[in-house]
């Protein structure tokens, strides 16, 4: 077990606090985003997929992304992990980024989900596919190791801080979900008027929480305090502006006056964009990250 120094120790509990500051930014967007009568609703699964998800990932899901490695597949040890068989700091925050891609998925179906398939899916996250998905490319971290143990990073995968591992997995497991329940009753009909969301205040206030958190969720994938940091915050902010002015544009090419919701949207695009390689992106890099990010979604 590698074991960081306090500095680092201190650092990387600081950065877990931030990430956890995300299930609130998550959880106003979210509600945000919603009508009216589901806020509720949606706001009792964000807090109740990110107890499914610190509960299971502690059980399960740590030892098959960070135990003793099975070919490159998935851990086999750690189940139940207790403290002092890993650093307790290096634990938390990756418990943090397990709630992370699990509230992603929520976000995905909110609105059209009972409330117990939507745990059901919180627990296959958090317990098999995600700790899978994340011993792939990011096993051997554990213990600083210089070479990866999983399949991916053998291979030579560079996913600093999880635009793949984490928002890419929890996207892509939401679009699977949401092609088997569909679409909102009403969202695509010609008939009907557009659904909007019900608060959008609030969901600008989210995504400026979930901006704060992120300087936690990439600036501490480095798993030390050093130089880097703070080109990697600066990064970050980079591509986030550039996400969300890019989307503010084309509101104004497009329809003549701005849209919140496209514009909110830019910014998590280019936040979820340049945590790939914001450790290693100069700055024209990564706003270029940032307004491709918001192009492709737009």
């Amino acid at each position: 077990m590698h074991t960081l120094n306090l500095v680092d120790h201190v650092w990387l509990l600081v950065c877990s606090c931030l990430v956890m500051s995300m299930q609130i930014g998550f959880c106003l967007l979210e509600t945000g985003f919603v009508r009216a009568k589901n806020v509720i609703n949606v706001a009792f699964k964000n807090l109740v997929d990110f107890v499914t998800a610190c509960l299971v990932f502690w059980a399960v899901g740590f030892a098959l992304m960070y135990g003793a490695s099975a070919s490159g597949l998935f851990g086999t040890s750690l189940f139940f992990v207790q403290h002092g068989q890993i650093d307790g700091a290096f634990l938390i925050f990756q418990m943090m980024f397990c709630g992370t891609a699990a509230t992603i998925i929520g976000g995905a179906l909110a609105e059209r989900t009972r409330f117990s398939v939507f745990i059901v899916i919180s627990v296959i996250v958090a317990g098999l596919v995600y700790p899978v998905a994340g011993h792939w490319a990011w096993a051997g971290a554990e213990a600083q190791e210089s070479e990866s143990t999983g399949w991916l990073g053998q291979l030579g995968f560079i996913d600093f801080a999880g635009s793949s591992v984490v928002h890419g997995v929890g996207g892509w497991f939401a679009l699977a979900a949401v092609m088997v329940i569909g679409a909102r009753i009403g969202q695509f009909d010609a008939n009907s008027p557009p659904i909007r969301g019900g608060n959008y205040p609030v969901a600008t206030a989210g995504v400026l929480v979930l901006w704060f958190g992120w300087f936690g969720f990439n600036g501490g994938s480095g798993l030390v305090f050093g130089n880097a940091v703070s080109l990697v915050l600066l990064n970050t902010s980079l591509a986030a502006a550039a996400g969300g002015m890019t989307l503010v544009l084309i509101a104004f090419l497009r329809h003549r006056k701005p849209d919140v919701g496209a514009s909110v949207n830019g910014v998590l695009a280019g936040l979820v964009g340049v945590t790939a390689g914001c450790h290693i992106f100069s700055t024209i890099d990564a706003l270029l990250v940032g307004v491709i990010s918001a192009v492709v979604c737009a």
